[in-house]
C-alpha cells in the first residue's frame, strides 16, 4: 500500500516549520528548531515534507500565509535533505518524493513553483540523469500540454525546472550512456519544438536552455547538430517578443565565443539584426544582449576580421550606446561634495592580498576572467555579478544606493567592444570615430561631452598611432575637462588621459613640460576633488600613470609626495585603498628617490599614523601591509627607524591567525581565518629583512616574539598555497641575509622542504601549487649556497625531487629552471654524491639552463654543475657539446666579475679535463660546435 501522510503530523510539522521562520517569537523558533531536529531522525520525514510542499491546501490551525512559509521552509529543508542524504534514503521515500513532488510545479504560487523545480533538479544531480530517466519525458509534456489539461501555470514550472536541470547537469545530459545514448539528443529537439508555442515566455526559456549548451565548452550534442539549429535560431530572430530577441541575441554572443566559424559565412545579417536591436536604447535590456555579440565577436581572432567592412555601421552605433541614459543623467547630476563625509562598511569592497610572483619567474600578465558575471569596462572598472544558489530569493536591500557604474551594463559593454575593436582594427576605427568625436567632444550636454571622453580613452592605446598627430590639442581640451562642473565629467576624464600617460611620460624636449606635467598635475589636484568618485578614479588613473611613466616619475617624487601625504589627511577609508595604491606603485618605480631623507620624513609619519589607525583585523590591513613592503624595498636601510614597530605586529599577526586556525581545526569548524592577514605579513617581514643592514634584521630577527622561525614552520605547511608561497620567499631571504639566525632551524625546515618539493601536491590548484613549489626551489638553492657540507645528509632525497621537477614535461618552464639552478648549487659542496648519478640529469639540467638568462644564480649553478662533472666527466658524453655551447654562451664580464663564486675557474678545469682525455683530436673535436661559439669558447678561457 502507497505511503499515505497522517493529519495530525501534517499540521505539527507544518506549525514547527512555519515557527522556524518566525524572527519575532525566538523562543518559539528555538522550540521549532529543536522539533525539527528530532523530526529528522523520522524514516518518513522527507515524505511530509514532499506533501507539504506540494499541497495547497493548509491544514487545521494555519491560515494561508503562514503555510506559505511551512510550504516553503518544506520544500528548502527536502531539498537540502535531498543534496546531503539522497543515496541513503530509503527506496519507498524516493519513489515517494518522485511521484509527488511534480504536482508542485502546477502551484498557483511562482514562488512553490520555483522550490519544487529546485527540489526535482537535486534529486536528477544526487541520482543521476538516468535515475529518474521519466523526468524529461514527464517535464516536456507538461510543458508542451501533450494531455490538454497543463495550465499556463504547471507549463511555466515544468519549463523552470528543465532548465535548472540542463543548467545543473549539462555535461551529464551530454554524456554517452551505454544502450542509452545521449539524453541530449532528445532533449535538443524538443527545446527547439518549443521555440515554436505560442507562449512568448516559454519560448524565450526554451531558448534559454538551448544556451546552456552553447556556454563553452560547447556541448558535443550542440557542435554536432548546429547546422540544423542555426536556422531555427534565425526564425526566432524576427519574434515578437522582446525576451525572446534578448535570447536570440545571447545565443549569436556566445556562438561568437565558442563557434565562431559558423556565424563567419552569415556576418552581415546578423551585424545588422544586432544593430537593430541595440539602438532601440529604451529597451535596454534587450540593447545590452545585442551589443554582447560584439564585445564577444570583437574578442575572438577568427570572427573579429569579419567584422572589418562593417566597422562604419558598427562604431557609430557603439559610441551613441556610450551616452548615460537619461535616467542615470537626473540621478548623476544630483552628485554632491561628499569628500567629508565617512564612508560605510558597506561602501568598501572586499580587499585581497595579491600574491608575489615567484622569484627568479616572469611575473604574471595580467588578465580579466571572462564569465557570465564579470565584465571589463572600459573606465576601470567591473560588474562582479550575482551568485545566487538557484531557488535562493535575493532580498533588496534598501540602504545600498544604484549606482550605474558598479555594474556591467550597456554604456560599458559598448565602450570595451570599441576598446576590443579599436586594438585590433586601429586606423579604421580612428576613422569612424573622428567624426563623432569632434561632435560630442564640446557639446553643450554633460552627457555627450563624457561619452566622448569615454571614448577617447576606449579607443586610445589601439589607435595611438593615429591619434597621436592630434594629441597636441586634445590632451590639454582633457586636462581642462579636470575642472568640469560634472563630477562624472571630471571622473571619466582621468581615466581617459591615463591612457595617453605612457605618450606623455616619455616625450623628448619641452614635451614633459607642455604635457606630461599638466597632466600629472591635473590628476593630482583631482586625488583631492570634492567628490569621492572623482577622488577615487583620479587615484586609479594615477597609479596607472605611474605605471605607464616608470622612472621618468624620479624627478617629480617631491611633489607627489606631498600631495599623497595631504590625501592621506583627507581621504575616508574607500579611496584610502587605492591611495596605498598610488604610494607602492610609486615605490616600485621611483624607488631609489623615495629614499631622500626628506620624502622620507615626509611620506612615513602618514604611513605611521595610519598605521596607528588601523586594527588588526581589519581588511585595510591587506593593502596596507602590501604598499609597506614595497615603500621598505624602496628606503633600504633609510627603513632602519620605523622598522621595529611593524616586525613586531607582522610577527604578532602571524602568531594571533595561526592560533586561530588551530583552534577552528581542532574543533572542526569550516570558516578558517582569513589567511591574507599571514601572506602580506609575512611578505612585509620579507622586505624588512631585505632593506636592513644585517646587524638590524638580525636582532629583530632575535628578539622576535614568537619565536620567528617556529612560525615560520607553521606557515610553510599551512593548507593555502598563498601562504607557503610567501613563507618559502621568507625562507629564502633568510638564508641570503641572516643565515646565522636561520641556520639552527634548518634541520626542521629542511624537512618540511623536502615534502613541498613533490608534484604530486599539484593536482587542486596547478597554478597557485607550482608557484610555490617554485619558491621552495629557489629557497633551497638559496640555504645549499651558504649551508655547504650540512646539505649531505638531504642529497639522496633532494636528488631525485630537484631531477623529477626538472624532467616534468607539463610544468612551467621557470620551473625546470629553477629546480635545475637549486641542483646545480647543490653541486657546489655535494658534488661527490651527486656525481655518480650524473648521466640521468645532465642532459635535462642543460636544457633547463640553456633558456635561463645569465645572472649570478645561473654562474653559482654552473659552478657546481662543473664540480659534478669534473667527479664523473665520462658521463657527458651524450651532452658535452651543449655543455661547450653554453660556457660559450657566458659573458665574459659576468665571469671575471663573479671572481671565485662564479664558474670561470671550474669552467677552465672542466676544458683542461677534456682535452687531457680527448688528447690530439681535441682541436677537432671543438670544430662541431658553431664557428662562433668555438671561437667564443677559446678567448673566453684562453687555450
Amino acid at each position: 500500500m502507497a505511503w499515505q501522510p497522517q493529519p495530525g503530523p501534517v499540521a505539527q510539522l507544518a506549525q514547527c516549520l512555519r515557527d522556524s521562520l518566525s524572527g519575532h517569537n525566538v523562543t518559539g523558533q528555538k522550540n521549532a528548531e529543536q522539533m525539527l531536529r528530532q523530526a529528522k531522525s523520522s524514516p518518513d520525514i522527507n515524505n511530509y515534507l514532499a506533501y507539504i510542499c506540494v499541497t495547497p491546501t493548509p491544514p487545521e490551525g494555519l491560515d494561508a500565509t503562514a503555510y506559505h512559509s511551512a510550504r516553503s521552509a518544506a520544500a528548502i529543508m527536502l531539498k537540502n535533505d535531498v543534496k546531503a542524504n539522497y543515496k541513503s534514503m530509503p527506496e519507498e521515500s524516493k519513489t515517494y518524493i518522485k511521484s509527488t513532488i511534480l504536482s508542485g510545479l502546477q502551484d498557483g504560487n511562482a514562488q512553490i513553483r520555483n522550490f519544487a523545480g529546485n527540489v526535482i533538479t537535486e534529486v536528477v544531480r544526487q541520482g543521476g540523469v538516468l535515475g529518474w530517466s521519466q523526468v524529461l519525458p514527464d517535464l516536456l509534456s507538461m510543458v508542451a500540454n501533450e494531455d490538454g489539461k497543463a495550465s499556463p501555470e504547471a507549463q511555466d514550472g515544468a519549463m523552470g525546472a528543465l532548465f535548472k536541470i540542463c543548467e545543473d547537469n549539462r555535461r551529464a545530459l551530454d554524456a554517452d550512456y551505454p544502450n542509452q545514448g545521449r539524453p541530449l539528443v532528445y532533449l535538443l529537439p524538443k527545446f527547439v519544438e518549443l521555440t515554436n508555442t505560442s507562449s512568448a515566455k516559454i519560448r524565450a526559456r526554451a531558448l534559454s536552455a538551448i544556451n546552456v549548451f552553447l556556454t563553452e565548452p560547447i556541448a558535443l550534442t550542440a557542435r554536432e547538430n548546429i547546422q540544423s539549429l542555426l536556422p531555427q535560431i534565425v526564425r526566432l530572430t524576427s519574434d515578437e517578443s522582446d525576451e525572446v530577441r534578448r535570447f536570440v541575441c545571447r545565443t549569436f554572443a556566445l556562438l561568437a565565443d565558442g563557434m565562431p566559424t559558423v556565424l563567419t559565412p552569415h556576418i552581415e545579417g546578423i551585424v545588422d539584426y544586432t544593430l537593430a536591436q541595440q539602438k532601440d536604447v529604451q529597451k535596454e535590456e534587450l540593447a545590452l544582449d545585442a551589443a554582447e555579440f560584439f564585445f564577444e565577436a570583437s574578442s575572438t581572432a577568427s570572427l573579429r576580421d569579419a567584422l572589418g567592412p562593417f566597422l562604419n555601421k558598427i562604431v557609430p552605433v557603439l559610441l551613441d550606446c556610450m551616452i548615460y541614459s537619461e535616467d542615470d543623467q537626473l540621478r548623476l547630476e544630483g552628485d554632491e561634495d561628499d569628500a567629508d563625509v565617512e564612508d560605510e562598511e558597506k561602501d568598501i569592497k572586499p580587499q585581497f592580498a595579491t600574491s608575489k610572483t615567484s622569484r627568479s619567474a616572469a611575473p604574471d600578465t595580467p588578465g580579466t576572467q571572462q564569465n557570465g558575471n564579470s565584465k571589463p569596462s572600459a573606465n576601470g572598472y567591473a560588474y562582479e555579478g550575482d551568485d545566487l544558489s538557484e531557488g535562493e530569493i535575493e532580498e533588496e536591500d534598501d540602504e545600498v544606493d544604484y549606482d550605474p557604474e558598479d555594474e556591467w551594463n550597456l554604456r560599458k559593454c559598448a565602450a570595451a567592444s570599441v576598446d576590443s575593436l579599436a586594438s585590433h582594427f586601429g586606423g579604421p576605427v580612428f576613422e569612424v570615430t573622428l567624426p563623432w568625436l569632434m561632435e560630442n567632444l564640446q557639446h553643450k550636454d554633460w552627457q555627450n561631452r563624457e561619452a566622448a571622453v569615454l571614448a577617447l580613452g576606449a579607443i586610445g592605446p589601439g589607435c595611438m598611432k593615429d591619434i597621436e598627430p592630434h594629441l597636441h590639442k586634445l590632451v590639454p581640451y582633457l586636462i581642462s575637462l579636470l575642472n568640469d562642473q560634472q563630477p562624472v565629467v571630471r571622473q571619466i576624464t582621468c581615466w581617459a588621459l591615463s591612457r595617453y600617460g605612457g605618450w606623455a611620460s616619455h616625450l623628448e624636449g619641452n614635451g614633459k613640460q607642455e604635457f606630461f606635467e599638466p597632466m600629472m598635475d591635473g590628476m593630482l589636484q583631482r586625488m583631492l576633488d570634492g567628490n569621492k568618485k572623482v577622488q577615487e578614479s583620479a587615484a586609479s588613473a594615477f597609479a596607472t600613470l605611474e605605471e605607464a611613466a616608470n622612472k621618468e616619475l624620479a624627478p617629480y617624487a617631491s611633489v607627489i609626495i606631498q600631495q599623497f601625504v595631504q590625501c592621506f589627511g583627507r581621504y575616508k577609508d574607500k579611496n584610502i585603498y587605492i591611495l596605498y595604491d598610488c604610494v607602492q606603485t610609486l615605490a616600485e618605480y621611483a624607488g631609489p628617490e623615495l629614499a631622500r631623507p626628506d620624502l622620507v620624513d615626509l611620506l612615513m609619519p602618514a604611513l605611521i599614523t595610519r598605521w596607528e589607525k588601523v586594527q588588526d583585523r581589519s581588511r585595510e590591513m591587506f593593502p596596507l601591509l602590501e604598499c609597506l613592503a614595497f615603500v621598505a624595498t624602496a628606503l633600504g636601510t633609510r627603513f632602519t627607524p620605523f622598522a621595529k614597530p611593524f616586525w613586531q605586529r607582522c610577527i604578532s599577526i602571524i602568531h594571533q591567525n595561526l592560533e586561530e586556525n588551530a583552534i577552528t581545526t581542532g574543533i572542526g569548524y569550516h570558516d578558517q581565518p582569513d589567511k591574507d592577514f599571514l601572506v602580506t605579513s609575512l611578505d612585509l617581514l620579507s622586505s624588512i629583512i631585505q632593506a636592513l643592514e644585517e646587524p638590524y634584521s638580525t636582532e629583530l630577527a632575535a628578539t622576535a616574539q614568537p619565536n620567528m622561525f617556529q612560525l615560520l614552520a607553521y606557515c610553510m605547511k599551512d593548507v593555502n598555497n598563498d601562504v607557503r608561497q610567501s613563507a618559502y620567499a621568507l625562507l629564502g631571504d633568510c638564508a641570503i641575509y641572516i643565515f646565522p639566525q636561520l641556520q639552527p632551524y634548518l634541520p626542521t625546515l629542511m624537512e618540511i622542504l623536502l615534502h613541498q618539493l613533490d608534484l604530486g601536491q599539484v593536482a587542486e590548484d596547478p597554478e597557485t601549487a607550482f608557484r610555490v613549489i617554485n619558491n621552495a626551489c629557489w629557497s633551497c638553492g638559496e640555504i645549499a649556497m651558504r649551508q655547504k657540507d650540512g646539505m649531505a645528509p638531504y642529497v639522496e632525497r633532494l636528488l631525485p625531487k630537484l631531477a623529477f621537477i626538472m624532467l616534468a614535461p607539463n610544468v612551467p618552464e621557470s620551473l625546470n629552471e629553477n629546480a635545475a639552478i637549486a641542483l646545480g648549487r647543490l653541486g657546489i659542496r655535494c658534488h661527490e654524491q651527486l656525481a655518480p648519478h650524473l648521466g640521468q640529469f645532465a642532459g635535462p639540467f642543460l636544457q633547463a639552463m640553456q633558456k635561463v638568462g645569465w645572472t649570478d644564480e645561473k654562474g653559482h649553478a654552473y659552478k657546481g654543475f662543473a664540480h659534478i662533472v669534473l667527479d664523473n666527466p665520462q658521463a657527458m658524453e651524450q651532452c658535452l657539446l651543449v655543455l661547450f655551447g653554453e660556457m660559450a654562451s657566458a659573458p665574459g664580464l659576468m665571469l671575471t666579475g663573479m671572481q671565485a663564486d662564479g664558474p670561470l675557474q671550474s669552467f677552465e678545469k672542466v676544458l683542461a679535463q677534456y682535452k687531457s682525455m680527448i688528447g690530439a683530436g681535441f682541436d677537432e673535436y671543438l670544430h662541431n660546435l658553431l664557428p662562433p661559439q668555438e671561437q667564443a669558447l677559446r678567448q673566453l678561457y684562453a687555450f
